[in-house]
């Protein structure tokens, strides 16, 4: 497990480029998912895993420490994102991904342990590597707005409990 006490931030928030952060429901499919992907491949190097309150602890120090520029892309929602899915209980594995064919082993192990969000940061884009919601109509997202939770709401505090699973 690389280290968490460092991570890796841009404009103060948590920005892990070149990895996937991959939310799950409960802490016994993270772990499920991290034995997954070991087993094809990824090490002890690869992962760092959270547990619901290292993520809060996590976003809480990246929102305290934000810079004005944060705001600019949509790190500081999805930061706060985590945070609404970590305090319903989500752990949190976050992958290194150097390449396309690692990034789709992540996505296709996510979904089969039941991820929540799957996303891949690159420098200037960030991917989302499984569906989220619902619906195919997109809300606008602006740091006012949030980060649009696709839900008929665009709020991820209401995702109905199926999609949570």
């Amino acid at each position: 497990m690389t280290d968490t006490r460092s991570p890796p931030h841009s404009y103060g928030v948590f920005k892990p480029v070149g990895h996937v952060i991959v939310a799950f429901p409960s802490e016994a499919d993270c772990h499920a998912a991290e034995a997954a992907l070991r087993r094809v491949g990824f090490t002890d190097d690869d992962i760092t895993s959270y547990s619901p309150a290292q993520m809060v602890a996590q976003v809480e120090q990246d929102i305290a420490r934000a810079s004005l520029l944060a705001g600019i892309g949509q790190e500081l929602n999805l930061v706060k994102v985590h945070g609404e899915l970590a305090r319903q209980g989500s752990g949190f594995l976050v992958v290194r991904t150097p390449d396309q064919e690692s990034a789709d082993k992540i996505a296709a192990i996510a979904l089969r342990c039941h991820a929540q969000r799957a996303q891949r940061y690159g420098s200037l884009l960030i991917e989302e590597l499984i569906p989220v919601g619902a619906t195919d109509q997109q809300v606008a997202e602006s740091n006012d707005h949030g980060l649009d939770a696709q839900t008929l709401s665009g709020d991820e505090r209401r995702r109905p409990a199926a999609l949570l699973r």
